[in-house]
């Protein structure tokens, strides 16, 4: 009986030209530089370079710990742009308003220069350069860069749930760029009772500035969020109950699509938005003043958007209010309200003045005095339309904090001016 020989595989033995043995797939190119070729699971032959071969191997070992990791290796090409134009199509659950403000943020600060860096290369170091370029060099506020975060962080969250990437590099980032400016902990903050005193009296005594009074006393007073109470209309104000009824929100896009700038009426930002406020009779008289200029001036509303018109604040040529005009209105008012206070009473008398705020901090300010008052929280929460009552509670927090400070600086002054007249007599 015969039997046949196996022929013996005869691996080759191949060396570089610095006598080292390359391994299998391991080759080195007529320039001296390196590649190394291998089969994926699925198939598919995959090639890397290198300048040394050691380089080439570290990448070697990096790829079988991602094919371990379940990683893919076909990515190598695709950008941060690329994993966005994903996650445009993925993204569900957020207000169209939103998500066009999400693309037009991205697609100006992003886009043309951090996006355009492969997915598999960016560093943590990276995002943070980008972050601090953002701060420095485009002079972007926090609260901006937040945003921009938020879009960028949920990016590359998609590359890693799909595999492409083992970590997210923008995970915690944000707090640690706060941290580095300075700015760990950014709260908005509310006018004081004294500040709000002067703002409010100053418009209403003030004639060059007595038409911005209404419309600003109300959102101070009912804590009604600047696209609510810019689309309001006459049919939502119920002076015979003292209701206003807050159903809609006007928001203003500004060339985040093909449509250029328009204004558009939309759902409020959460289903509790859509809400009820009494009107205390400071309101109503505020409604009549507003409605009362306007017959005298003879304006009136002559917005037709989607649907909706006949709303209560308008220009002067009766079209609906833009947040920027209301809050470059404000940067005015506070100028000269500051103005006025300095001049008749001088730098020195340390008098209360006007810093520097914007519509929403009147929402804000309306909470605060709710919460200095001690309604009980989910009264607040109703009337503000907060969705979940943990940002109710915040402010709740923070204004219980500013009082015990303010109480035990009484308490600290009351026990020092008791020392002072126990001495004297």
């Amino acid at each position: 009986m015969q039997f046949q020989k196996k022929e013996k595989r005869q691996t080759t033995v191949r060396f570089d030209s610095h006598h080292v043995r390359l391994r299998t797939g391991e080759i080195q190119r007529k320039t001296g530089s390196y590649m190394y070729r291998w089969t994926d699971k699925l198939g598919k032959r995959n090639t890397i370079y290198a300048a040394t071969l050691e380089d080439l191997r570290e990448q070697e070992e990096q790829i079988l710990v991602d094919q371990h990791d379940g990683i893919k290796a076909n990515i190598k090409n695709v950008t941060v742009n690329d994993v966005y134009e994903l996650w445009c199509q993925l993204k569900r659950g957020i207000k169209d308003s939103t998500m066009k403000n999400y693309i037009y943020m991205y697609e100006l600060f992003v886009k043309p220069t951090f996006g355009k860096k492969k997915l598999v290369q960016v560093k943590k170091s990276d995002v943070r350069r980008f972050y601090n370029q953002l701060i420095d060099d485009k002079v972007l506020k926090p609260s901006t860069v937040d945003v921009i975060h938020n879009i960028v962080h949920q990016v590359f969250q998609i590359a890693v749930d799909d595999d492409m990437i083992r970590s997210n590099p923008a995970a915690n980032m944000l707090r640690e760029i706060k941290m580095a400016h300075g700015s760990e902990i950014e709260k908005r903050k509310a006018l004081t009772l004294e500040q709000e005193e002067l703002f409010l009296g100053y418009l209403a005594r003030t004639p060059k500035y007595q038409h911005w009074y209404p419309v600003f006393y109300i959102m101070a007073n009912t804590g009604m969020r600047v696209g609510e109470i810019t689309g309001l209309r006459w049919c939502d104000v119920d002076m015979e109950n003292g209701i206003i009824s807050v159903n809609h929100t006007l928001v203003y896009y500004n060339h985040r699509d093909e449509k250029g700038c328009y204004f558009s009426i939309n759902t409020p930002k959460t289903k509790a938005g859509i809400r009820e406020i009494p009107m205390t009779e400071g309101v109503k008289q505020a409604f009549l003043m507003e409605k009362e200029f306007q017959e005298e001036c003879g304006m009136k509303s002559v917005s037709h958007i989607e649907g909706y018109s006949d709303f209560v604040f308008v220009n002067r040529n009766g079209e609906v209010q833009h947040q920027g005009t209301l809050n470059k209105a404000l940067q005015r008012i506070m100028r000269d309200c500051n103005s006025e206070v300095l001049e008749k009473k001088g730098v020195d008398s340390d008098p209360v003045l006007l810093p520097k705020f914007s519509c929403h901090v009147l929402r804000h300010t309306f909470a605060t005095r709710m919460c200095e008052s001690g309604l009980n929280v989910k009264v607040v929460q109703s009337v503000l339309g907060h969705a979940d009552v943990t940002t109710t509670l915040d402010i709740y927090v923070t204004v219980t904090n500013d009082l015990k400070k303010r109480e035990i600086t009484a308490f600290e002054t009351y026990l020092k001016t008791g020392a002072k007249q126990m001495a004297n007599v």
